[in-house]
């Protein structure tokens, strides 16, 4: 039924109570775990000194974050504060040569930081690449991008190749699959965009302006060919208004966050107590659950800080970005899940709503999946855990569309016409309940562990049967049923600012 139908107010303050005493309890639980069992012989690798004055060990099993605040951080301030400076000179000077700029600057950073092998080694990619574009067949371009993809996700020619980089620095590997993936990807933009123009080819600078922007070169986000190449050359470089005021927002909350992370490592061990299987067999199952929410709120988390700070500097330079992902608090349905809102939007564009245009027709619907899948699990590294992960949100994705199919035949769709749409909402909040856990379940597999998602599973569906898992199926229908009050309440806050600008 309509997304803007109501639920008394009466109810929605219910449900958020339910919500919040849920949350406290469940976290509640975690905390007593982390401050109890922190000198657990276990944890001794993942939980380090902390806050000595507080008590407090920190949990530090999340390499990736403790790399951007320890080893990375020098290169970050200064390949960005560079960036910055050396951007709004000559954005001020000549704006509409500023995309040189940014490509001469982006690259002079990469040939100093990774040596100029990887320099070579990334160029001859785009050579590459830039030549099948010429031909102007789709299906070559995509079948010559994924084979340069596979080079450096498949062995051996991913050794290899990392063989031409000179040096044993720490951060080698992360920037040397880092930089190189997220080349191969605006490479295939370009060439597909390149397919789509009737009259000419676009330059090879083009290419290289667009693959060596800096903020975007080692971790991204993906933006496609078109919007970047529209966006870089425009010479008209003037602010909207309150755009740096906003600017400025986005970054304090971003440090906000920052110390708000740190604060929570050292309080809830989310990340060291799910490897400990043992010692998860003593955890409730609340708290449980509780750890498998934590895990995927603390990942969308760190991507949005991640291209939440990236983003910042593209806008000083006057981009509009990708945003950051929709946090998984607000999801229950798979066709919005995503950490990577530049990656899904560059698969949607080119694989996912190609192939199922309306995404209304069952078969169009699997071979889009599928083969959107097929690419991601290229993208992240064929592996065993890779398959399982890509196979379940395949799956799920596609079970979304069968059911919502199903309940379109005859009877069903008489007996939804004659409810009063309230009630409707609240059977659709019943399934999306269901649907939030199986979103939580596919995915702490990659970010966690098969064990500890089907451990997960087997407490919550099956040993917590009836008690555990109708509980906390009905906390989570409770909070389903804000997502989609916010979600009605934008809805007419948008249709209202539609009807501004046509009046």
């Amino acid at each position: 039924m309509g997304i803007k139908t109501a639920l008394p107010h009466y109810e929605l303050g219910f449900y958020a109570l339910v919500l919040t005493c849920a949350l406290v309890y469940s976290m509640n639980g975690i905390f007593e775990a982390s401050r109890d069992n922190m000198n657990r012989k276990t944890f001794k690798e993942n939980v380090k000194s902390g806050w000595y004055y507080f008590g407090r060990k920190m949990d530090v099993a999340d390499f990736e974050w403790v790399m951007w605040f320890t080893t990375f951080r020098n290169y970050i301030i200064f390949a960005l504060s560079g960036h910055v400076i050396f951007a709004k000179m000559f954005s001020l000077l000549i704006p509409q040569h500023r995309s040189w700029v940014y490509m001469l600057y982006g690259m002079l950073t990469v040939l100093t930081i990774m040596g100029s092998n990887y320099l070579m080694l990334i160029l001859s990619h785009c050579v590459i690449l830039y030549t099948v574009s010429l031909v102007k067949q789709k299906w070559l371009c995509f079948v010559a991008g994924l084979c340069s993809l596979a080079t450096f996700k498949v062995e051996p020619f991913s050794s290899w190749q990392n063989g031409f980089v000179s040096g044993t620095f720490s951060l080698q590997e992360i920037l040397f699959y880092g930089g190189s993936g997220f080349t191969i990807l605006r490479c295939m933009s370009f060439a597909l965009e390149t397919c789509d123009r009737k009259e000419g080819f676009y330059s090879p600078f083009q290419l290289l302006k667009y693959n060596f922007y800096l903020p975007f070169f080692f971790f991204g986000p993906i933006m496609t060919f078109d919007r970047f190449n529209e966006q870089v050359h425009t010479r008209a470089v003037t602010r909207k208004e309150n755009e740096l005021w906003n600017i400025r927002v986005q970054a304090v909350i971003h440090m906000l966050v920052i110390l708000l992370v740190d604060v929570f490592f050292h309080f809830l061990y989310i990340l060291s107590i799910p490897s400990d299987l043992k010692f998860l067999k003593k955890v409730s199952d609340w708290s449980l659950a509780g750890l498998a929410y934590s895990n995927l709120v603390y990942d969308w988390v760190k991507a949005a800080v991640m291209f939440g700070v990236i983003n910042t500097i593209s806008r000083l330079d006057h981009l509009d970005p990708p945003q950051p992902p929709k946090c998984i608090t607000m999801l229950y349905v798979f066709a919005e899940t995503h950490f990577d809102r530049g990656i899904n939007d560059w698969l949607c564009k080119y694989v996912y709503d190609y192939l199922g245009e309306g995404h209304d027709n069952i078969k169009k619907e699997l071979l889009a999946t599928i083969a959107t899948f097929l690419v991601t699990t290229l993208w992240l590294g064929p592996c065993e855990i890779v398959y399982i992960w890509s196979v379940c949100n395949c799956f799920g994705l596609n079970f979304e569309l069968w059911v919502q199919k199903f309940f379109e035949l005859e009877p069903f769709a008489s007996l939804e016409a004659k409810l009063p749409e309230s009630m409707s909402r609240r059977i659709r909040g019943i399934f999306g309940a269901a649907n939030f856990w199986a979103i939580i379940l596919y995915n702490i597999l990659a970010l966690n562990s098969l064990e500890f998602a089907l451990l997960v599973a087997k407490r919550i569906l099956i040993t917590g049967f009836p008690v555990s898992t109708l509980s906390i199926w009905f906390v989570t229908y409770c909070g389903v049923q804000l997502i989609k009050e916010r979600e009605r309440v934008l809805a007419i806050e948008e249709e209202k600012n539609e009807k501004l600008k046509t009046a």
